[in-house]
């Protein structure tokens, strides 16, 4: 009932975004017919065809966005027609003028049979352009509809998925009604005050078609979302904040504290939803803020069992394990993702808690859950678990089977099972090694073990992506490139989304603007450099810049060149990048490119591509 009511006040606050004024004409024009036969059906339609569709979307992979394009289009073709009917009321004449003649050859009686049919007619046709309209509506993204969707992506196709989304869109649609019977009063002033009502119904016409426009264009999608996006979101996030006070209610009622969200992943990425949970829980300050606080370990309590692990699409290090087998050993669960630089962060206590209490009983699992499309190649998990020097049993959880049973919504995340097979305890994102381990030597204890250490393990000696943030300094988000989830893009040049394009590096980002230089393929989940040179820019504070880069689909490697503020990083440079700036791309992987050895300031990153072909997913700050 409280992600209900959340998931209703968000849909509510939508009226305040401007990413609705492109269907805003088309609610009003409405206006002047009863409300119940005209206005209420065409809010129901809008409502329930985006709980539809956007439940689909989330779960039924891309096949359904591309058939909700088909159906955008034959709404926009729909609309476009009303438009005009009200624009040019001769039209609406003829087209109406067979029916009137047909009504005019009948009876008295025949035409009251006929007005309740025109009664319902008027009522079906409304519910028409709610479907149309609910086909149109792109609401922005903000906190409470991410988490919505971070549900039904990871969750699955279910009643409270819909029922969510339905809340939601049924918060619009009161907020929209509300506007609709205050707007029909004053527009029936005006016509009764200035005798104005034809230039009205030509004015809702103008508008419609507007609206059409924008919709067409992608307006409503590009500039008006990301707008919306910024003017509600400290509303939503309050309301998330006063109505979902720990993050493990929302993951255990099926939902998640996240960030941004889109309606529509497909079969060769991760739930969209997923990767907001992951910046919220586990990007920077963000995460510091809203991670889950740890239970004292003299006090852990049961919070559920140990799942059957079933479904993993591979074992790296060990055959398949199961819960049963599992039983009388301390189990300590990690769900990582190799390009997550907050996983990368955290692994090394994770290895050396594998390494220490092994001969003591304890097991720990990775369960590696992708969130980019070559995260799914298992090759690229086998190498990359043998560079990073894991050792212990590693699922490769593809289709987040096991992600799903333990009803996680987080990377990282640790669980830690006692040994009668029971979850007594867990932790979202960095920090809190030490209560973590100490919670590792309490499940030994109650298992019988009597030489368990109470000393903890120390990563200070971590080196490269793996050393530890110095969080103080971090102010610039995890930022993604692909234009489904890109924000701040700062080229003169609209990102293009799914076509290639020639952008102009902007002259002065501003703190966490970004651009490009050169002719880059936009796409949802990355960008590709099409042809010849391209650059990459990004105004960043912090001490470590590391971005998510892979070669082309040939496979071949890539030259780069990194500046700072112009210059060479010289000292400032990463574990990937030379004193000089110079690079190479060989694999899809994380890359630390900036260290800053000195006082961290606001400072402006550039890297130049030498060579065609590489895609660039995300970057991470640290």
């Amino acid at each position: 009932m409280l992600l209900l009511l959340l998931a209703y006040l968000g849909g509510a606050l939508t009226i305040v975004s401007p990413c609705i004024l492109p269907v805003l004409p088309f609610v009003f024009a409405r206006t002047g017919q009863p409300f119940v036969r005209s206005g209420l059906p065409l809010l129901a339609g809008m409502a329930l065809t985006f709980a539809l569709v956007a439940t689909l979307a989330a779960v039924g992979g891309g096949w359904v966005v591309q058939a909700n394009q088909y159906g955008r289009w034959i709404a926009l073709v729909l609309m476009a027609f009303f438009g005009l009917t009200l624009l040019l009321p001769h039209l609406a004449d003829r087209l109406t003028k067979p029916l009137v003649a047909l009504g005019d050859r009948l009876s008295n009686k025949a035409q009251q049979a006929d007005a309740e049919r025109g009664a319902w007619s008027g009522a079906r046709s409304s519910f028409l352009l709610g479907v149309a309209t609910g086909l149109l509506w792109a609401p922005c993204a903000g906190p409470v509809l991410g988490l919505v969707l971070t549900g039904a992506a990871l969750n699955g196709a279910s009643a409270t998925t819909t029922l969510l989304l339905l809340a939601y869109a049924l918060g619009a649609a009161t907020s929209l009604g509300l506007a609709l019977l205050v707007g029909g009063k004053v527009f029936a002033a005006m016509k009764r005050s200035l005798g104005a009502g034809e230039w009205i119904r030509r004015g809702l016409g103008v508008a419609m078609l507007a609206g059409v426009a924008a919709i067409a264009s992608g307006l409503d999608t590009g500039l008006l979302t990301r707008v919306s996006t910024v003017a509600t979101a400290e509303i939503e996030q309050s309301l998330i904040d006063r109505l979902a006070a720990r993050p493990d209610d929302a993951a255990q009622a099926g939902g998640a504290m996240m960030r941004r969200a889109t309606a529509a992943h497909d079969d060769d990425t991760a739930p969209s939803g997923a990767m907001m949970a992951r910046t919220a829980m586990s990007g920077g300050p963000a995460m510091m803020a809203m991670r889950a606080a740890a239970t004292a370990a003299e006090t852990l309590k049961v919070e559920g069992h140990l799942p059957a692990l079933n479904g993993a699409v591979e074992w790296l290090n060990s055959a398949p394990l199961n819960a049963e087998q599992l039983k009388g050993k301390v189990v300590l669960v990690d769900f990582w993702t190799y390009s997550c630089i907050n996983c990368l962060r955290s692994l090394p206590y994770t290895k050396a808690w594998a390494e220490k209490y092994r001969d003591q009983g304890l097991v720990v699992i990775g369960v590696h859950a992708p969130e980019f499309a070559f995260e799914r190649n298992v090759n690229n998990v086998r190498k990359s678990v043998k560079e990073l020097g894991i050792t212990y049993p590693v699922a490769v959880d593809n289709n987040y089977a096991i992600w799903r049973a333990f009803g996680n919504q987080y990377w990282p995340a640790h669980y830690f099972i006692d040994a009668k097979g029971q979850i007594r305890h867990h932790h979202f994102g960095e920090g809190d090694y030490a209560e973590s381990e100490q919670v590792i030597q309490q499940l030994l204890e109650e298992a019988g073990r009597k030489d368990v250490t109470n000393t903890v393990v120390s990563a200070e000696e971590a080196k490269g992506v793996q050393q530890q943030s110095d969080i103080g300094q971090v102010a610039s988000p995890e930022t993604y490139l692909g234009y489904e989830r890109a924000e701040n893009f700062a080229s003169p040049e609209k990102q293009a989304a799914d076509r290639a394009l020639t952008y102009t590096v902007p002259a002065k980002p501003a703190l966490n603007q970004w651009g490009l230089g050169g002719k880059w393929l936009s796409q949802a989940e990355q960008i590709t450099l099409s042809e010849g040179a391209g650059r990459i820019v990004y105004r960043f504070h912090a001490r470590d810049l590391h971005l998510v880069l892979g070669p082309g689909k040939d496979g071949k490697p890539v030259r780069f060149r990194v500046t700072i503020d112009g210059q060479a990083p010289g000292q400032d440079h990463g574990t990937d990048s030379a004193a000089d700036g110079s690079g190479v791309i060989d694999s899809q992987r994380l890359y630390q490119l900036v260290r800053q050895s000195g006082a961290v300031g606001d400072r402006t990153f550039s890297i130049e591509f030498l060579d065609p072909g590489v895609q660039a997913y995300a970057f991470t700050f640290g």
